[in-house]
């Protein structure tokens, strides 16, 4: 008898159970925020990678980048973003987590 697959979130879970793998992923906290962001402003908008892309005078393959995390975007892009889709930019700085002291 096979074993039935793991789902996703059985996965993620043990894989965050390790201190490195979650350090890794921390780290890139960030960039998946700015990458969400993105594409939460994009679909709000109602529009297509193309039409995003066709509005910001870009390629489709440049949100798509974006969106995914593989590019940085700068300061003036994520104002064209914000242009493009109807929306304002915020940027804003966040006390790091720390542990209380003892």
């Amino acid at each position: 008898m096979t074993k039935a697959p793991k789902s996703m979130e059985t996965v993620f879970a043990e894989w965050r159970q390790d201190p490195e793998y979650r350090a890794e992923y921390e780290a890139l906290e960030e960039e998946f925020a700015v990458a969400a962001a993105v594409i939460a402003a994009r679909t709000h908008a109602r529009l297509t990678q193309e039409q995003l892309a066709s509005r910001m005078g870009t390629t489709q393959s440049a949100i798509a980048r974006l969106e995914s995390g593989r590019s940085k975007p700068s300061t003036t892009t994520l104002a064209k973003i914000a242009e493009a889709t109807g929306t304002r930019l915020k940027i804003a700085f966040e006390p790091l987590k720390r542990a209380p002291s003892v």
